[in-house]
């Protein structure tokens, strides 16, 4: 097998480029100073794609032999997953922290699945929403957090400013 190959060098940039989008993810959950954060999204995009890619391969090598399904592969993948980001999730003081990282893990690790699968514009796409979804959403979480506060204190104030 040649190292640097035709086939092994798209799956470089394959694992490069799933990489990339779970750093991206993974920025603004450090921005936010969460303990997942850039290399933790990266590594598990990464892992998502690299077992993506294996079952790719597997099954294309393996196919008819009895007994055999390399798509559990994949299958599994969402399954560890969860297991990490269940160790994410933290109930304190009657408050339960760490969700919107798990969720942000598991969707990682789907980018790096679409990654391993060559579905780069979805994988893209999704990594680009989920940063959306972070940010964007995260500051309307604050505006609504800052709002309900005053409420709650008997401040009905205007908080547009």
């Amino acid at each position: 097998m040649d190292f640097l190959g035709g086939e092994n060098l798209e799956i470089f940039g394959q694992l490069a480029l799933a990489v990339l989008l779970g750093s991206l993810v993974g920025l603004e959950r450090e921005l936010a100073r969460k303990k997942a954060g850039i290399r933790t999204f990266a590594l598990v995009a990464l892992g998502s794609c690299l077992f993506s890619i294996i079952s790719k391969l597997a099954f294309k090598e393996f196919w008819g032999v009895p007994g055999f399904d390399p798509s559990r592969i994949a299958s599994q993948v969402v399954v560890g997953i969860g297991f990490i980001g269940a160790g994410s999730i933290i109930f304190y003081q009657s408050n339960v922290r760490g969700l919107t990282t798990a969720a942000g893990l598991w969707v990682s690790a789907a980018i790096g699945m679409a990654i391993g699968f060559k579905l780069y514009a979805i994988g893209i796409f999704a990594a680009l929403l989920t940063i959306l979804v972070l940010v964007l959403l995260w500051i309307f979480e604050v505006k609504i957090v800052k709002k309900t506060a005053f409420v709650r204190n008997g401040e009905e104030s205007d908080l547009s400013g």
